[in-house]
């Protein structure tokens, strides 16, 4: 709550009962309410938790529609709500222990790096309260649990980190790592701990140019864990710095409209400032910003859904560690809502699709396609033309994401990905969020990280 609030909401009655008291008692109320609005952490007041209730319970109903593999960042924002259908999380859970368990297990088997994923089923499962000592993976003719090959994984990113100055995936998977360790009670490494300070240190947290706002947030989760639980006893001092550094990054990232970063970022950045003790003031701002975003339907994505929930009721990750699953709210049923008629006119607009392969030499393409339609939509019916355009899509956490196009692969081990951006500015949605509406210019590029 602002402090212009607290001291500005008497009534009329209060504050003439208080103009009667001597001045010294009056200087010393208000001090007092002034260290009430300073001292607390980024916590808003009342009005909002119906709002948020009507979230928790589209992200609810998002589980009867979702594609793909259970997404475990989901499971995690509906177990750290207050209120529940226990019945349904219970189902989604046993989807986790099954259809993604069984995914990671292939992944491991093939040797592959997947210590992010590894990570939020981590989480997803704690945040259960289940007992993490009886998952395991069978791998070759070695059966080991969950927590061993996370702590494998990490072993493995530390040593690439110290071999060619980067982990294996990157650095948001990484913290990630160290997190789901930390809340999981396991002691994190000093050696694996120092890396992801001398990152922060060294300001190794970007995406092409830009700083990464998620990955300095999940960085600041990690790194508080770990000072929470007393264990980092060696470089103390730089622990400290580190969270001092990320926690100014964020506080600096934050934009005139509250954002910080861009609308997808803010919800993992709020949550750092939550888990970090930051106070009502620096978080307000960011809190309406995401409040008026999901008013707007900005966050129709689950995935985008289940990082803000946290952060508008007051939660961040690092809240697991202490959940206890203890005589919990199970009051919340997703009523059925009336299928929207698509009433969107038949109009269509042109589209030019320019493709920029790594040897830089671009082909460009013209599509007209319905308003309204999905960037991915688009894409189907200029691949549908025959007029050399191909393309082909992946699946992840975040929903479908292209990794070839006209042939040509951008692959995560190569550091290389295609950027999408429209009129030249970086796309901050993915192809089947983003929506075509006007005449532009869509550019898919083979680019370096």
């Amino acid at each position: 709550m602002p402090t212009s609030y607290l001291l500005n909401s008497s009534s009329s009655h209060s504050k003439d009962s208080l103009r009667r008291l001597p001045r010294m008692l009056s200087l010393v109320i208000i001090v007092g309410l002034l260290a009430s609005a300073f001292g607390k952490p980024c916590v808003t007041e009342g009005s909002n938790s119906e709002f948020h209730l009507s979230l928790n319970k589209n992200l609810l109903r998002s589980l009867e529609t979702q594609e793909g593999l259970p997404n475990p960042s989901v499971h995690l924002a509906l177990r750290l709500s207050d209120h529940h259908n226990l019945p349904k999380e219970s189902e989604h859970l046993n989807s986790l222990k099954n259809h993604l368990h069984n995914d990671i297990e292939s992944s491991l088997s093939n040797s592959k790096s997947v210590v992010g994923l590894l990570a939020l089923y981590t989480l997803a499962l704690k945040s259960s309260c289940y007992d993490l000592n009886t998952v395991t993976f069978a791998v070759g003719e070695m059966s080991e649990t969950l927590l061993t090959h996370l702590k494998k994984q990490m072993d493995d990113e530390k040593d690439n980190i110290a071999f060619s100055h980067r982990p294996l995936t990157n650095y948001y998977q990484y913290s990630l790592g160290v997190l789901a360790l930390c809340v999981s009670g396991i002691r994190v490494n000093n050696h694996v701990s120092n890396k992801l300070i001398k990152a922060v240190e060294l300001e190794h947290f970007k995406h092409g140019d830009c700083e990464s706002i998620d990955t300095t947030a999940m960085a600041g989760m990690a790194l508080q864990c770990v000072k929470n639980g007393g264990s980092h006893v060696q470089n103390a001092a730089e622990l400290d710095t580190a969270l001092g550094s990320i926690k100014q990054k964020l506080l600096a990232s934050r934009r005139a409209d509250g954002h910080i970063g861009n609308k997808f970022s803010t919800g993992l950045a709020v949550q750092a400032l939550i888990a970090m003790g930051s106070h009502v003031a620096e978080c307000a701002a960011s809190m309406e910003a995401m409040r008026a975003d999901a008013r707007s339907n900005t966050y129709n994505n689950p995935m985008a859904l289940s990082q803000i929930l946290p952060a508008l009721q007051q939660k961040s990750y690092l809240t697991i560690k202490s959940k206890e699953c203890l005589n919990e709210d199970d009051t919340l049923v997703a009523e059925p809502i009336d299928p929207v008629v698509d009433l969107a006119s038949k109009f269509t607009v042109t589209v030019m699709v320019e493709v920029v392969p790594s040897s830089g030499v671009a082909a460009v393409y013209s599509v007209d396609v319905p308003k309204g339609d999905s960037l991915l939509e688009a894409l189907e019916i200029l691949k549908g033309k025959n007029v050399g355009f191909t393309f082909e899509k992946e699946s992840s956490l975040w929903g479908n994401f292209l990794s070839v196009v006209n042939g040509e692969q951008a692959r995560q081990t190569d550091r290389r990905y295609w950027h999408l951006s429209s009129d030249g500015t970086a796309l901050i949605e993915g192809v089947n969020d983003f929506k075509i509406e006007a005449v532009q210019k869509i550019t898919i590029k083979n680019t370096s990280y």
